[in-house]
């Protein structure tokens, strides 16, 4: 549980840093907790901090995949790491970015298990390192002025998962007639994907990851 809401004086001022309570964020995710619990819900956190709101959904995401799939370490473990491609998030300064991105990546480390192979928490790594933006989402770029792009994960079973980029931009352009993000993209062609994959497999997605592991993550 977090003791303190701010890091420090300066970070509220300049940048209005507060962090919402761990009691407060469990009672927001109850009020929609049909939609928290469900494993291929989508949520975007466009200020997600260090990860209150999207760890608690992670968390609550997994308890789900758990009762579904506890009798089988292979679909547990995909629907997991499938749970987590379901949770996005901006974030404008880069050490909450950093710790959002580990956090998740310890949770779901926990949830599959001492005895997976190594290729699931790089997996998970590539996965918050593409969902989990530094950036503003008010101009809708990166840090590095680029213009954000998320990808579109789904999960095709026997393993393998598709994965779609789109821009940020068209989403919302998207999200404000339909109301979710990437809901049926293809009834109109403005919103075509920046990039496809090929079907991907747990080890192919762990290839994709740029950064060192993050200490404590042991795999």
């Amino acid at each position: 549980m977090r003791l303190s809401l701010v890091k420090s004086l300066k970070r509220v001022a300049d940048h209005g840093e507060v962090f919402t309570p761990d009691w407060l964020v469990e009672e927001m995710l109850d009020a929609v907790s049909h939609e928290a619990e469900r494993i291929d819900a989508r949520f975007l956190e466009s200020a997600c901090g260090s990860g209150n709101f999207v760890v608690a959904i992670l968390r609550r995401k997994l308890a789900t995949v758990h009762k579904k799939f506890s009798s089988s370490d292979f679909e547990k473990r995909h629907h997991a790491l499938f749970a987590l491609m379901c949770i996005y998030g901006i974030e404008l300064l880069q050490d909450n970015a950093a710790e959002c991105r580990f956090n998740l990546v310890e949770v779901f480390e926990s949830f599959i298990g001492p005895d997976a192979e190594p290729e699931w928490v790089l997996a998970a790594l590539a996965v918050t390192e593409v969902n989990i933006i530094e950036g503003d989402a008010l101009s809708m770029r990166a840090a590095n002025g680029a213009p954000i792009v998320f990808p579109e994960w789904s999960y095709l079973t026997k393993g393998k998962f598709s994965r779609r980029d789109f821009s940020y931009d068209s989403l919302t352009q998207r999200a404000s007639v339909k109301g979710t993000l990437f809901e049926d993209l293809s009834e109109h062609e403005i919103f075509v994907p920046t990039r496809e994959y090929p079907p991907l497999t747990v080890r192919e997605i762990a290839k994709l990851v740029r950064t060192a592991v993050p200490e404590g993550c042991d795999k």
